[in-house]
């Protein structure tokens, strides 16, 4: 009697057929370190935050006389291609979160600036308005800029800038003018220490001032090799569609 050779029919495996097994190749000797021929961004985006807020504090707590408007605004505009500039370059980095908060920044000094320059009508109230609306996108930045504690820090002392100077605007009210003026100054002591945190940071190659880092952002600092490939597949740029 001759017996009968298995099939497919059965419901076993031919026993020609290997089982498919997922490949996972090894990421790590996969992968190639190209350093970008450029600097971290981020102190000149924080210094520049620091001097156009000291500026607008200054106007607004009467230290400058009314006349001394437009000079203001002409300090004040270098900002808006500075912090362009920043934003460009975070971006080219891959740091979505702070190259999209400055470029808002960088956006909020050019309206300013303008209105400033050409005394435009109601021009106090629009920008009143028009710090109200970014205050509701700093409430929103502050959900995901935590473990970035330097943008989240910036940005915590910005929301109550932001709604007095809106305020402000929208009312009239002189010590809702001061108010925002004393919290500009805050702003910018936050984001002085920052910047020179950051420099300090990077030209030693080591946290030299604390900033709070935690989460995802500790670990680009602290972590290793493996733990910066984790996910890579799913990173803009690898994956097919953002």
């Amino acid at each position: 009697m001759t017996a009968a050779s298995p099939t497919a029919d059965d419901g076993d495996t031919p026993p020609d057929v290997v089982p498919e097994r997922r490949f996972e190749p090894d990421l790590r000797s996969m992968t190639r370190i190209t350093l970008r021929p450029i600097a971290s961004p981020m102190p000149l985006g924080f210094f520049t935050i620091a001097i156009a807020s000291v500026m607008t504090g200054c106007l607004q707590l009467g230290l400058f006389d009314e006349a001394a408007r437009a000079a203001v605004a002409f300090t004040v505009l270098p900002a808006f291609a500075l912090q362009l500039l920043v934003s460009v370059l975070a971006f080219g980095a891959r740091d979505v979160i702070a190259a999209t908060l400055m470029a808002v920044f960088a956006g909020s000094w050019l309206p300013y600036s303008l209105i400033m320059l050409t005394g435009a009508d109601d021009g106090l109230q629009v920008l009143g308005v028009f710090n109200l609306a970014l205050l509701c996108f700093g409430a929103l930045m502050t959900a995901v800029t935590r473990p970035k504690r330097a943008l989240w820090f910036v940005l915590a002392v910005s929301l109550p800038r932001w709604a007095a100077t809106g305020l402000a605007g929208i009312t009239g009210t002189e010590w809702l003018t001061r108010t925002s003026g004393a919290l500009g100054l805050v702003v910018a002591l936050v984001a002085m220490y920052t910047a020179f945190a950051l420099m300090l940071e990077d030209m030693r190659s080591e946290q030299v001032l604390p900033i709070g880092r935690s989460g995802p952002a500790h670990l680009a600092m602290e972590g290793g090799l493996a733990v910066q490939l984790r996910n890579l597949e799913r990173q803009a740029g690898v994956r097919r569609t953002l």
